[in-house]
């Protein structure tokens, strides 16, 4: 029984264009895919498009004297299928793409053998369920199989994506070979500079590039810049960015992080399994530096939640023209900042502004979603009236609130979370859970700041509270009791320097508090005034 190769390859990919042709170690990119991929015999067909851009990548393959074939450009399904027209229904197909040099001949052959062996329909290798980096992508299945997908599938996603429709029948059943590794939130594909830069180090000085194993190159990855430092990803914590606009938070001593260091926090954050970043309008130059830092492929790959802008210069009697004249420059002024078409998840800074001014706020954002420049809307609330009003609302999808261990002012709204969270899409991702740097400090300052009459009663209880839960220290306690709560999604952080950072995602990598722990924290922990657990009421002419 025969098997082929398919390998998708294009010049015109929007991130990188180009990218198939980079050299690595003096060979086209596309070029190394396709030897490594054959290294053990297996024929290579090349699938490219008949499109004009793809000329040059021909011309390339020519040069190799490797197989090619020219199809659609955007139907890749059909591309394929007809690349492989003289093939048998049972001929076995792996699917690889052209960014991708990881994967050889001995990986490709050890899947085939389990494909084999275990009588799957479809079998994958790639990130977490492989214990394999992002980038070790191997798809195989049947040319038949193959062969029905195209016949039914109309939607352009199924055609561009090549396999979901065999997913959906099928099933995804990975391969789990090297899943002890523990490298699935690593990252080994070029998809922007910065990988591309990654995977030229890998092989800088690889004697044959051509036949390096394939986990060989995944343990080079260690070491990397712009690779995991933490041992699983983190995708629980949100990069919190109002730090980069501004000075923040009581324990804030270095000031606003430049804007080399903003970059290097992001897409550190990003890397080790962050999927959102938090800003908002009202934060400076937060925006601005969010979008350098995305510039050149990073888009996409975390979610930018922003927000609203204040409206500060809107009288309740205004119009509706001008009012949403007003909305759409918030709007449209952080698509330009942070360098996007659309935002991801636009958060209004002011529950207020869900019924201010007749409503007409809140129906221009469903107009601007309705318009593609929104995915989704939220709301950051401050109180739990404010919780209890826009979980009514159900075209809010994301709320953000301030919660913390000591905050037991939500308790008696968690559970309408809970059953909202039941029956629609809502995510919750929670601030503040430090108290702004208050909890984790030793100053009687910084509590008597926060209306806190008595620091030590409350320092006391977190020690203790440290040494019963048997955790690290106030931040961890802290942390691991959020971290345990099944309706909290995402806990918003921010950093002001890489060290902040790797402690926390340190931290996030610890095990969750248990139930019975948690039952004990709400049993015995200190009751705080209103006045201390919003921070908008403390003395801050104290801290």
């Amino acid at each position: 029984m025969s098997s082929v190769v398919i390998l998708q390859a294009r010049t015109s990919s929007s991130r990188l264009p180009g990218k198939v042709l980079l050299p690595v170690n003096g060979i086209p990119l596309v070029v190394l895919a396709a030897k490594r991929a054959s290294n053990t015999g297996r024929s290579v067909i090349i699938a490219t498009s008949t499109d004009n851009s793809d000329d040059g990548l021909v011309a390339c393959l020519q040069s190799y004297d490797l197989s090619y074939f020219r199809g659609s450009l955007k139907n890749t399904l059909d591309r394929i299928i007809n690349a492989l027209s003289h093939y048998d229904e049972k001929t076995i197909v792996f699917r690889l793409t052209g960014d991708n040099v990881f994967p050889d001949g001995a990986l490709l052959d050890e899947i085939e053998s389990e494909f084999l062996d275990k009588g799957h329909d479809y079998l994958c290798c790639n990130g977490e369920s492989s214990g394999l980096p992002y980038g070790m992508s191997v798809e195989i299945t049947r040319l038949g199989v193959l062969r029905e997908a195209n016949a039914m599938c109309t939607s352009d996603h199924d055609q561009e994506h090549v396999t979901p429709y065999v997913i959906r029948k099928y099933g995804a059943v990975f391969f789990e070979k090297y899943k002890n590794l523990k490298k699935g939130h690593y990252r080994c594909t070029v998809d922007c500079l910065d990988d591309y830069t990654s995977i030229q180090k890998v092989f800088s000085d690889v004697v044959d590039p051509v036949c390096e194993p394939s986990v060989d190159l995944v343990r080079r990855l260690e070491g990397i810049p712009l690779q995991p430092v933490v041992t699983s990803p983190v995708s629980k914590l949100i990069l919190g960015t109002a730090q980069f606009g501004g000075v923040y938070g009581i324990a804030n001593n270095n000031g606003c992080p430049s804007l080399l260091q903003c970059e290097e926090l992001i897409k550190t954050a990003i890397v080790n399994g962050v999927m959102y970043v938090d800003t908002a309008s009202a934060y400076g130059n937060s925006e601005a530096n969010i979008g350098w830092s995305l510039k050149d492929g990073w888009q996409g790959r975390a979610k930018v939640i922003t927000k609203l802008s204040l409206l500060q210069d809107c009288t309740q009697g205004m119009t509706g023209s001008v009012l949403n004249s007003f909305v759409d420059a918030s709007i449209y002024k952080s698509c330009n900042l942070l360098r996007t078409q659309k935002i991801d998840v636009l958060m209004l800074h002011r529950v207020s502004h869900m019924t201010d001014w007749n409503g007409k706020v809140w129906d221009q954002l469903l107009e601007l979603k309705m318009a593609g420049k929104i995915g989704e809307l939220g709301a950051s609330v401050q109180s739990p009236d404010e919780l209890s009003k826009v979980l009514k609302n159900e075209e809010i999808s994301y709320i953000q609130m301030p919660f913390n261990i000591l905050d037991w002012r939500w308790d008696s709204v968690i559970p309408t979370i809970v059953s909202v969270k039941e029956k629609r899409k809502l995510t919750i991702h929670v601030r503040s859970a430090l108290l702004q740097g208050v909890l984790p400090s030793l100053d009687d300052n910084h509590w008597l700041g926060a209306n806190v009459d008595n620091p030590g009663l409350v320092k006391n209880w977190l020690a203790d509270s440290v040494i019963s839960c048997k955790r690290e220290s106030v931040i961890d306690l802290c942390l691991s009791y959020i971290n345990a709560l099944s309706w909290v999604d995402g806990i918003t952080m921010g950093m002001e320097n890489m060290g902040q950072l790797v402690e926390n995602m340190n931290y996030f990598n610890l095990a969750p508090m248990k139930a019975s722990q948690i039952d004990e924290i709400q049993k015995s922990r200190p009751r705080l005034n209103e006045t201390t657990l919003n921070p908008a009421l403390w003395k801050r002419n104290i801290l």
